[in-house]
């Protein structure tokens, strides 16, 4: 499993989109607003739930980490540069 594709089911299981598949989930769409939809409520459970399954450390309301919670190819960016 890619590491998006392992973003994709961590956003749908972790904020219980039951009508999502990780089919649904444009890698470069934004993941809030006109994108997937997310809101404030829905960043703060992703971000703990990237935290505990990848072990990254995320600095609260930075303008950086808005950037790097844009989409899932942001996203796993950021994880991938974390881990190295």
């Amino acid at each position: 499993m890619t590491l998006n594709t392992q973003i994709k089911q961590l956003i749908i299981d972790s904020l219980d989109l039951e009508d999502v598949t990780v089919d649904d989930i444009d890698t470069d769409a934004a993941l809030f607003g006109d994108g997937l939809g997310l809101d404030s409520i829905d960043a703060l459970e992703l971000g703990l739930a990237i935290k505990k399954q990848f072990d990254v450390k995320i600095e609260a309301n930075s303008e950086t980490t808005k950037a790097h919670f844009y989409s899932v190819a942001t996203l796993a960016s950021f994880i991938e540069s974390q881990r190295a």
